[in-house]
């Protein structure tokens, strides 16, 4: 890239928001000095931020990093504080700045004698200076460990070691003074009791995160322990090396508007957004934050290259596949409730403990959780949230409504420690309802399964689209958008490939149906499931494949799970996936069908990505996304990226190549690596958002709209669009000026430009004033 189009210097480019950010999944196979290997391209991509994944030291082995054990040192298996200062000299050199993903609910504990706090937590209990740190009810006794065998003789294998208690491969500390006698005698003397570990989902006495025994939860809503726990990432932040803060899963927080408002004042200057999931419809509370990190961005953006129109044929098929009718509203209210009185049992114990005058109170929270239409309240901003759910759960079960007023009376007050903890039973059951058990089993069209989507909820039409970003312009302009990330459930390129399916459902119908007879399986709806993520993510490898099939079976919970796996089931499943491989002829089908829909989902894929870009909000760009990536669900999505590759394909964009739309994703790369500079160089032309209409016969498939002086274009439902024999008429009306296409660099004047001139080598343009 031209020197002029970087920025000057690390001190202009810390300035204000970040253009653009490019998230990196580092981990010790790809640490600090592979990271800042990176600098000089993402410079010259165009985004503004590097965005790391945690770097604090995090449990032996960890992949991913949120499961921090030392929050005083960054993570030796990174590169330690050599390789962070390292790369921080790298990006100053580049000019670009940094944006730290930090995990303030939880912490690491699998492996105690890695985590100091915790391990001094085991070994003096209550006593222990860092007691306060987590979360922990003491009232019962001993702080239950559950890692036992389920064996009744479990507790023979233990022996005393080095001073230690060890079971197997696992270290516990011994208390001073408690270490004589057998190992069974040591154990019982102990300030914590390891138990077996089908006993930690109903009688856990610590707050974990979601239903991970291995993560406890933190308590940074004291003063003391927030300090101790982001002293490391603040200092980051006062030297000058951090401009932004991503916070992990506010929601598991006691009270996550006070927490930001701490690490507001903390880094006031630092550029924060919450991992926040919102629900179509929901409000973010009016929190010191840029906004969220873009789930319901990608929600709105993936939805509006979906044809609305075939939802019934979608029903109809989903319907004939399974046998049954289930509305999602229902499915969602029996995965939660589930999920609520059982991986999350211990939580609702510990509710129930709170309330001792109410006879019935467990049955009734689970409810309430079950019916609660968001991830939680923010007491008292949400109250109606609270309501609704009270309101649901007595249409549900009317035998409980006397116990349900008696609980919401007091789960209306925000001082109430019933109240308080209810909030966080509510995320952590919606999370696990929806997003890890309802997500595998409704599969009428998975390109909708998303995080921050309603599967309900078809597609979104141009204008609803515009509505969502006039909205987010008003509120939340510097928030983060998304399209792809570590946690969502397939990648945007599979999403876009399956947007194409909403146009060709009788075609769909048609190979699905026989393909669940050649290859059938128990499960009809997972089965719907696997051959979708297969043409999703074609050409996919078998062991790929198959990993994700098992993956979302366990998931689903239906005809096996994560604690009962059914080993015929999961033999005939993997026996679907192989007879993909397997048999010449639905090999042939898959493949034709896959590849039958790949240049329309290249088209979406392209219009998708140009949208994110561009809309009010700062672009995050994936790991790996600026070319084609067909990923599924972790860890699929964490495989490692040939960033050789994107260098050589910038390298030929630079020099003029005009790439065609072709698999090798360079014009994926043009569009990504055009958009984020022009979103550097010339921010003023992002200021503002007005929705742009097109006139013609075919004006349906034209989604476009005026940022203040860049005017984005793109193609939505292409099938259909070439069935009409392209864009004959179509026009849009701008004012007089002159205008330069970004991806193309062909100028136009004019008042009214034919769309397709505008869209002869590109599904999408974007026009910048001149």
């Amino acid at each position: 890239m031209p020197p002029s189009d970087r920025p000057a210097t690390a001190h202009d480019r810390t300035k204000g928001f970040p253009a653009g950010t490019y998230r990196v999944q580092i981990r010790p196979d790809f640490g600090f000095k592979s990271t800042a290997e990176l600098a000089d391209y993402l410079a010259d991509l165009g985004v503004s931020h590097l965005y790391t994944a945690p770097i604090l030291t995090a449990g032996p082995g960890s992949e991913h990093g949120y499961d921090v054990v030392d929050h005083q040192r960054v993570s030796p298996a990174l590169g330690g504080e050599e390789g962070r200062l390292a790369l921080r000299a790298a990006l100053d050199a580049a000019g670009l700045g940094l944006v730290v993903d930090i995990v303030p609910n939880h912490a690491g504990v699998g492996v105690p004698a890695a985590n100091p706090a915790w391990w001094d937590v085991l070994k003096n209990g209550e006593r222990s200076l860092y007691a306060k740190w987590f979360d922990i009810d003491w009232s019962g006794g001993r702080l239950l460990i559950p890692v036992l065998a389920d064996d009744p003789a479990a507790l023979d294998e233990l022996r005393v070691e080095d001073g230690e208690l060890h079971y197997f491969d696992k270290r516990f500390p011994i208390a001073d003074g408690t270490g004589e006698g057998t190992a069974r005698e040591v154990h019982d003397r102990q300030h914590y009791e390891l138990v077996n570990w089908t006993r930690g989902d109903a009688e856990l006495n610590y707050r974990r995160f979601f239903a991970i025994v291995d993560l406890a939860g933190l308590r940074v809503e004291d003063p003391e322990v927030f300090d101790a726990t982001h002293r490391e990432i603040l200092r980051w932040y006062a030297e000058g090396a951090v401009q932004g803060i991503r916070v992990d899963h506010p929601d598991g927080l006691r009270d996550p508007g006070g927490y930001l408002r701490r690490l507001h004042q903390a880094a006031p200057d630092a550029w924060l957004v919450v991992e926040k999931i919102l629900e179509p419809g929901e409000e973010l509370p009016d929190w010191p934050v840029a906004g969220t990190t873009g789930y319901d961005a990608l929600s709105e953006v993936c939805g509006v290259f979906v044809d609305p129109g075939t939802e019934a044929f979608f029903d109809t098929l989903d319907h004939h596949l399974t046998g049954g009718t289930t509305s999602w509203q229902d499915l969602v209210h029996e995965t939660k409730y589930q999920l609520a009185t059982t991986q999350l049992a211990a939580e609702l114990a510990r509710l129930c403990r709170l309330a001792p005058e109410i006879e019935g109170a467990g049955p009734a929270l689970a409810e309430l959780a079950a019916c609660f239409p968001v991830y939680r309240s923010y007491l008292p901003f949400g109250s109606r949230h609270l309501a609704k759910a009270r309101a649901e759960a007595g249409r549900r079960r009317p035998a409980l409504i006397p116990v349900l007023d008696r609980l919401t009376a007091r789960l209306r007050n925000p001082a109430d420690e019933l109240a308080l903890r209810f909030q966080q039973y509510t995320g952590a059951v919606m999370a696990k309802g929806v997003e890890d058990t309802a997500f595998y089993r409704w599969t009428r069209f998975t390109a909708r399964n998303e995080v921050g989507n309603d599967p309900a909820k078809f597609g979104v039409s141009p204008d609803e689209f515009h509505q969502f970003a006039e909205e987010r312009q008003r509120k939340w302009p510097h928030g983060m958008t998304t399209l792809s990330t570590h946690d969502t459930k397939r990648s945007e390129d599979v999403r876009a490939r399956l947007a194409v399916l909403s146009e060709l459902p009788g075609d769909w119908t048609e190979v699905v149906r026989r393909w669940t007879r050649v290859a059938p399986l128990p499960d009809p709806a997972l089965a719907h499931l696997v051959w979708q993520a297969a043409v999703g993510a074609w050409p996919i490898e078998r062991d790929r494949l198959r990993a994700y099939a098992l993956k979302a079976a366990r998931e689903g919970g239906v005809g096996t799970s994560w604690t009962r796996q059914n080993e015929d089931f999961e033999a005939a499943l993997g026996a679907l996936v192989d007879s993909v491989y397997d048999d010449p002829a639905l090999y042939g089908e898959v493949d034709g069908f896959a590849r039958s829909i790949t240049a329309p989902g290249w088209s979406n894929s392209l219009g998708q990505k140009l949208v994110q870009l561009t809309m009010p909000g700062v672009p995050d760009v994936y790991q790996g996304t600026e070319l084609w990536d067909f990923s599924l669900v972790d860890p699929d999505n964490r495989r490692p990226v040939d960033f050789g590759a994107r260098r050589e394909l910038l390298a030929r964009l630079d020099d003029g190549w005009q790439p065609p739309i072709d698999a090798t994703g360079a014009a994926k790369l043009l569009v990504t690596s055009r958009t984020l500079r022009l979103r550097r160089r010339r921010p003023e032309l992002f200021t503002d958002y007005r929705p742009v209409y097109a006139e013609g016969r075919v004006a349906e498939h034209v989604l476009a709209f005026d940022r203040g002086g860049a005017v984005v274009v793109t193609t939505r439902l292409p099938v259909g669009l070439s069935r009409h024999g392209g864009w004959h008429d179509t026009t849009l009306s701008l004012d007089g000026h002159t205008w330069t296409e970004a991806f193309t660099s062909t100028s136009y004047g004019g008042s009214r430009l034919a769309v397709a001139d505008l869209l002869h080598t590109y599904p999408v343009a974007l026009l910048v004033k001149e």
